[in-house]
């Protein structure tokens, strides 16, 4: 069989299954299984694909029937020009997310600290774009932890970025570390809302890293309690958000005597970034 007619046949399987995007899923899934770059798929879906490949792509494809998000299935994901290792520990890094990095990187900073790590993404992304920067990531999941360093080591920032297990701040043990740039992407959706997410997403990504099991402000109520103690005079906090989280992480920045406190809305016009700054 050649390789359109087997992207022809996977892209059918796909979108009985339901799924919003089967021809995107297919390429992608083809060119992994194919070991090619998704760039390069073209040039060769005219050639004969080997019966192995055949059968590699048919239990990737059953999979992703059952919804496991395909950067699962692939082990990466492309975030700000890079690939990142992605598996069922981490969230898989999203577009949106970028918005803070542009943010960050609008002004100079030497040391970061990224609250719930996850796979890195965001940390090391920053380092790699800040050649003299270093950072220090933290994560409840050990397992979160092992993906991150796998990633530092594969973008070659293993010498510039720590890990360390803990809760939010709980990794820290010097007393006066501080840092120009404190970043996070919390859990920030309500347990009511769980429901209510993708099935890619409710089954397959980490729950920890998605819902706080409350009203979907309480990891923001945590990092804002200690920021203070942790950012360097004048060093500036950016803070994710779900789109109807603005106004409320907004205020819980001014409560804990942040200055210079904005939104930034992500492409669609929804709000995505609280950004902060502490005046010692």
């Amino acid at each position: 069989m050649r390789g359109t007619d087997l992207l022809m046949r996977v892209t059918a399987r796909l979108t009985a299954a339901g799924l919003p995007d089967p021809g995107r899923d297919a390429r992608r899934l083809l060119a992994h299984a194919l070991g090619v770059a998704p760039g390069r798929l073209t040039l060769v879906l005219p050639e004969p694909v080997a019966p192995e490949v055949e059968t590699r792509l048919e239990a990737l494809v059953d999979r992703r029937a059952a919804h496991v998000p395909v950067s699962q299935l692939t082990g990466q994901r492309t975030f700000y020009g890079r690939s990142f290792r992605v598996t069922s520990d981490v969230l898989d890094p999203r577009p949106e997310t970028e918005i803070l990095i542009e943010a960050a990187l609008a002004e100079p900073f030497a040391s970061v600290l990224d609250l719930g790590t996850g796979s890195g993404n965001i940390l090391l992304t920053l380092l790699a774009e800040r050649g003299q920067a270093v950072g220090l990531g933290t994560d409840l999941s050990t397992a979160a932890l092992s993906v991150a360093r796998e990633n530092a080591v594969a973008l070659e920032l293993q010498a510039r970025a720590e890990f360390r297990q803990g809760d939010w701040y709980a990794a820290l043990s010097e007393p006066d570390l501080r840092f120009d740039l404190v970043v996070s992407n919390p859990p920030y959706i309500a347990r009511a809302e769980m429901a209510g997410l993708s099935r890619d997403v409710r089954e397959h990504e980490p729950r920890m890293a998605l819902t706080d099991e409350g009203d979907g402000l309480g990891a923001y109520r945590a990092i804002l309690a200690g920021a203070t103690g942790r950012l360097a005079p004048g060093g500036r906090l950016l803070l994710e958000i779900g789109p109807t989280q603005g106004a409320a992480v907004a205020g819980l920045c001014r409560a804990a005597g942040l200055e210079a406190v904005r939104v930034i809305a992500d492409l669609d016009g929804r709000d995505r970034v609280v950004c902060a700054r502490f005046s010692a």
